[in-house]
């Protein structure tokens, strides 16, 4: 699965433009590891160095950097990759369904 298409590319904010609006902040993207618990809502997108500002969600829910290198190669227990969720539609962050508000 290709993780970043060109239309992905398109919408999804430079980083930093979203700064300051906290859970008002829209995430674009959505990725997740089937086979185990970890989820990446990209809020913003840096094409040229391929890094991602949003919320990550593991062990808690944190906002912060990933990138997508690391999401290429990443996987989980089961050594499933991770995916991007088709039907994931944009929401603002504080309307996401989180299992950890921020620890």
């Amino acid at each position: 699965m290709k993780l970043l298409t060109e239309q992905i590319k398109k919408q999804i904010p430079a980083l930093y433009a979203q700064d300051g609006k906290g859970d008002d902040a829209i995430a674009h993207v959505k990725f997740f590891t089937p086979d185990a618990h970890f989820t990446w809502y990209a809020t913003e997108f840096n094409p040229d160095t391929g890094e991602f500002f949003g919320m990550v969600e593991g062990d808690v829910s944190e906002l912060g950097y990933f990138s997508l290198k690391g999401l290429e190669i990443a996987s989980g227990p089961l050594g499933l990759p991770v995916e991007r969720d088709i039907h994931f539609k944009p929401t603002r962050i504080g309307d996401l369904p989180l299992r950890r508000r921020f620890a």
